[in-house]
Formats: C-alpha cells, structure tokens, sequence
C-alpha cells in the first residue's frame, strides 16, 4: 500500500510557501513529481498553481487544483493547442518549428488577445550541472530545448517568456551558475519589454534540510530586478519528498547459490521503476511490533516498530519482485533477524517520482493508494481490481 501523510505535504508546502513569498516569485507543483489530485485540498492554499507535461496532465489541474495551470510538452499536435488554448495560462514551446506550426492558431485565440493566455519558449543553456546522464537535458543532442545559435535572427512574435529545466535535485549553487549561462546566452532577450516572465523549472530541493534557501531567494531576486520579469519556478519531488511510503508484505523466502532472497507482494519495475532507472537505493524498514525500532520511516502507523535495513550482515536478502522479469530486484538489504512470511517492509520516500510511474505489467496487483490524516487516521482513497488491467488495453 502506498500511503501519503497529509501532515509531511503540509510542512513541505508551507516551507515552500515562505520561499516564494520571501522571493517575490510564483511556485507551482509539478504534476509529473506528484499527481495524488485527492491530496490537493490540503496544499493548494500554499501554491499557485500546477504545471502540466501535456494535455492530460493539464486537465488534471485545471480540474482538481483550479489555479494557474504551466503547460509545456516537448510536442503538441493540434487537438492539443486547440484544447489547451481554452484554459491553461502558460503554454510554453520546445522548439521554433512546433512554435511557427501552431503560432497562428494559439495568436487567434481570445484568451491570447486578452493576454489570459501567454506562450513560452524552454531554451537550453547547454551548461550541464547534474551526474546522471539521463536527466541531464543539457547533454549534446538533448531533444529537450532549444540553443542559442537557433535563436539567431528567429522571428519571435508572440512568445513572452523563456523557460529553462536544467536541474535534478540539486541545491541553488547548481541554480547560480545556470543563471549565468543563461544571462550569457539569453540575457538579450530577457531584458527586451517582449518578455515578461521566467520559468526556471523544476529540480530544486527546496524542502531539504540542507538546501540553501536565502541563495535561492537571492537569485530570483536578482533575476527579477536584473530583467523585469515574473519568475515561476516548478518544482515537483520538493513538494512530495519524505512524505509518503510503499508498503510491502513478505511472500516468500528462500535460498539461490548462496544468496538468501526475498519475494514481496511489490515490483520494483512495477510500482518503484526510479530503483531501476534513476537509479538509487532506498531506505528499508522491516515493520516489527515484537521489539524496539531503531529508526522510523516518514509514515509510520500506531503498535509498529521500525529497524532500518543496513547494507550487509547476518540476515541479508535481495528483495524482489512478483513479475517474471529477472531483475525486477530492489537490492540487497540486511535485517536484525530473519525475515518470514508475512513479515512487513517499509519503502521509505515513495510519494515522488514512483505512483506517477507505476504499472500494471505482468499483472501484478498494484498497490493501494492512502492518505495519513494529520490525526493519524488512514483513508484509502483508491483500490485497483482485475477490471483496471483488463480495461488498461481494450
């Protein structure tokens, strides 16, 4: 079961909250990071709004958080701009030839007369800051924005803001020499009276203990005075972070040339795919009521107890999956006693990044989803039955 405490959103977007006020800017939830729409009620009085990956994504906001909606899509066809048009507020581009494509359709449009509805183009700054190549969209080649020699002598009649996404959690020292690659790059065109706002994505681990707010708060206030324009920053896993958990039952237990392993009633390719991809090793708790915990996971449910998993020892098992696929593996973890059947595990940090990947191959049941209400109490807000792996394809 997947479940989300209400009470570690709210510290989040109330951390979130003081940074944009103090910055001067606008802050909107990143739908790919976090889209549990039945928690948006008790954060939406601390954000602007939601930015959408597409049409979809869109719709949701619009229709379950109800204030400014961010769309940018490395592609749209023309269903998309015709439905878009008609409620998002920033529609921002990837390319110039998607741009021209649509420009005279988007130009047309009432809510774009009226200056409801402003368009974007995302830029690449081509000045790289992460370590993991496969969210580094400023990689050679990178599909995701468009450089500064493209721009050259471009007609860009229309647009009124850039947007740049470079970062994955990451703190603002990676923000600060993005910003000046970006002023080198684009600065030109910042400081024309043609556009008027700055998206500066997502990526920011606003929320950890560690991440160096009053920089941030710098920053866009500087980009702010230094070009006359609104600022917006996206961010999606610092909203979602350390709030929520997988939990997972222990459904059988053997041994395979030596490895002691683990079958639970979860997938990692299935229903926690970023172990795989991204790919990183999560915190592990073995639920147990019989003895005192050592540490606790950021949900934590009354009469349990928590050990957190350590990288080897005595007890080690390599915890996996109920598909077929071999390497549907979590890692090997390492227990104070010997797991059993019915045992209980605890992923730790599973609110961001994993329901919004999760799938139904293989079949495999999929888990529910809950809420923790600040009181404590548990809601499942949605059980998945055979009917919605059925329906998945026909």
């Amino acid at each position: 079961m997947f479940v989300i405490s209400i009470a570690a959103l709210k510290r989040n977007t109330a951390i979130l909250r003081e940074v944009k006020e103090a910055a001067g800017c606008n802050l909107v939830l990143a739908l790919k990071g976090f889209s549990c729409w039945k928690a948006f009620p008790y954060i939406r009085e601390d954000l602007d709004g939601c930015c959408a990956s597409g049409l979809w994504e869109a719709m949701l906001a619009r229709d379950h958080f109800g204030k400014h909606v961010v769309t940018y899509s490395p592609s749209y066809d023309g269903q998309d701009i015709a439905a878009l048009c008609e409620f998002t507020h920033h529609l921002d581009f990837n390319s110039l030839s998607q741009w021209f494509r649509f420009r005279e359709q988007v130009m047309a449009h009432p809510r774009f007369k009226s200056g409801e509805l402003l368009c974007g183009l995302r830029v690449n700054p081509q000045h790289s800051t992460g370590h993991t190549p496969i969210y580094d969209p400023c990689v050679a080649g990178s599909r995701l924005g468009i450089t500064a020699d493209q721009l050259q002598g471009a007609d860009l009649t229309g647009l009124s803001g850039l947007h740049f996404h470079t970062l994955c959690e990451q703190n603002s020292d990676d923000l600060e020499t993005t910003l000046a690659a970006v002023e080198e790059k684009f600065g030109h065109l910042l400081r024309s009276p043609q556009f008027t706002y700055l998206n500066m994505g997502g990526g920011h681990w606003i929320t950890k203990p560690f991440y160096d707010r009053d920089r941030l708060v710098r920053l866009v206030r500087e980009t702010r005075e230094k070009y006359g324009v609104e600022v917006w920053l996206e961010p999606g896993e610092a909203v979602a972070i350390h709030c929520g958990v997988l939990r997972a039952t222990v459904m059988d237990v053997f041994e395979s040339a030596g490895h002691k392993l683990a079958i639970l009633s979860v997938s990692a390719t299935a229903h926690m795919p970023d172990v795989m991809e991204m790919p990183y090793r999560p915190d592990v708790f073995l639920a147990d009521s019989r003895s005192s915990g050592t540490a606790s996971p950021c949900v934590t449910l009354p009469g349990e107890s928590y050990h957190l998993a350590g990288e080897s020892g005595e007890h080690t098992y390599r915890l996996g999956g109920p598909t077929c696929l071999a390497g549907d593996v979590a890692g090997d973890f390492s227990f104070p006693r010997a797991l059993e059947v019915g045992d209980t595990l605890v992923f730790d940090d599973m609110a961001h990044y994993t329901m919004v990947k999760t799938t139904t191959f293989n079949g495999v049941k999929h888990p529910p989803i809950a809420l923790q209400h600040e009181d404590g109490r548990i809601e499942v807000i949605r059980e998945f039955v055979y009917a919605d792996f059925r329906d998945r394809l026909s």
